[in-house]
């Protein structure tokens, strides 16, 4: 049998790309292959640019011959549109036409959502920065196989501004928070599900102090930071972190439990992606 083959789609544009490995960290669509090759040793992983102009982008039959679409988070805001914006609602409403599983993180769940004819907005309680907090499965959710290992409340890495005002026809929401109502959901498209979640299972700490460093100005503007110093001190807490999970001190001073600190129950939605709807739907296909 030919080996899985997994597609990971890049929501930023090079602009952002370029000023997150500027600040120290790694591009979102080759952290997320990382993750999925080591989640599934056996699997090729591709990654495509949607977002880029002139990007080559499968179709058709190329999308059926993948078995699986990871979608990674973004700088980028749906309700502006404009051609980067428009070409990844195209290629998502493609995939689910296309019967391909696919997984959202944060920005993936907003594209799902728009591909499948809900609305996405500016999060009017404002942004979620750092950790998702008291994240609650839904009765739906506590029944779904995304959450199979998982408690019913947990926190989880999180860098938001916008959130789903209007889901999709055929979605259904699987976790909620004080912040956000749609905290995941499962999306069912033509045939299609997919799964997505508005926090990032795929984020080791070091990567969230990354975007922290990074967009440190508007987090000040936004009172969650009194000035860089205080922004450095949060970010360089998580890096110690992200190197000893097992630093009670700190783990203590910011709240961070076991659910964000053990990497298995951190990535414990993409695991069961690719157990309960990836590998099926290989099989079913007659590819293993």
């Amino acid at each position: 049998m030919p080996a899985p083959r997994l597609l990971v789609m890049e929501g930023n544009s090079p602009e952002t790309r370029a000023q997150h490995v500027a600040a120290g960290g790694t591009v979102a669509s080759t952290g997320y292959a990382n993750l999925l090759q080591e989640l599934l040793p056996s699997a090729v992983v591709d990654i495509c640019f949607p977002g880029d102009p002139g990007s080559n982008l499968p179709i058709g039959e190329a999308l059926e011959g993948y078995d699986g679409v990871a979608i990674t988070g973004s700088g980028l805001h749906v309700y502006d549109g404009g051609p980067e914006v428009t070409r990844q609602i195209e290629l998502a409403r493609s995939i689910l036409e296309a019967g391909t599983p696919i997984f959202g993180s944060c920005w993936g769940l907003q594209v799902l959502t728009t591909a499948a004819g809900g609305i996405v907005r500016k999060n009017p309680k404002g942004r979620e920065i750092g950790f998702g907090r008291g994240i609650r499965l839904t009765e739906p959710g506590r029944k779904h196989p995304m959450y199979v290992g998982k408690p019913e409340v947990f926190n989880a890495p999180t860098v938001h501004l916008d959130e789903v005002e209007t889901v999709a026809p055929g979605m259904t929401v699987l976790a909620t928070n004080q912040v956000s109502d749609v905290q995941s959901a499962e999306i069912k498209y033509n045939g299609t599900t997919a799964w997505g979640v508005q926090y990032h299972p795929e984020y080791p700490l070091r990567e969230v102090a990354t975007i922290v460093r990074r967009i440190g100005p508007r987090l000040i503007d936004e009172g969650f930071f009194l000035n860089t110093a205080d922004i450095e001190t949060f970010a360089s807490d998580l890096d110690t972190l992200d190197r000893n999970p097992s630093d009670k001190r700190l783990s203590w001073r910011h709240g961070i439990s076991r659910n964000v600190l053990e990497k298995k129950l951190r990535t414990g939605e993409v695991a069961n992606w690719l157990e309960f709807q990836v590998l099926p739907t290989r099989a079913k296909r007659g590819r293993g």
